[in-house]
């Protein structure tokens, strides 16, 4: 049985970062703002605690949480170039959540 992500959450998403030093971190969370704020706040993942602060670049919602992990496994095999095209591809559906990285 998939693990469903329950929609009053806000479902599963896999997410990038750019870091302080321009590198990226990827992840997968069922609560973007407050992952992101752990982050933040160097309660995040051991990369970032260093790398602070952290923006949020790319953004994409899946229904199961094995959907979101495929995907953040398969986006840390891309090389950075095309890291940076899927930023750019899906730069529009981020947008809405740009301004959780200044909470």
């Amino acid at each position: 049985m998939k693990d469903r992500c329950e929609r009053k959450q806000g479902g599963c998403f896999t997410y990038i970062l750019r870091c302080l030093d321009g590198t990226f971190y990827t992840g997968w969370t069922n609560h973007v703002e407050q992952r992101l704020r752990a982050h933040n706040e160097g309660r995040g993942a051991r990369y970032t605690r260093s790398r602070r602060p952290v923006e949020l670049v790319y953004l994409k919602e899946f229904d199961t949480k094995e959907q979101a992990m495929s995907e953040e496994w398969r986006i840390k095999q891309l090389p950075r170039k095309k890291k940076l095209d899927l930023i750019e591809a899906g730069a529009a559906e981020t947008a809405a959540y740009r301004d959780l990285s200044a909470r």
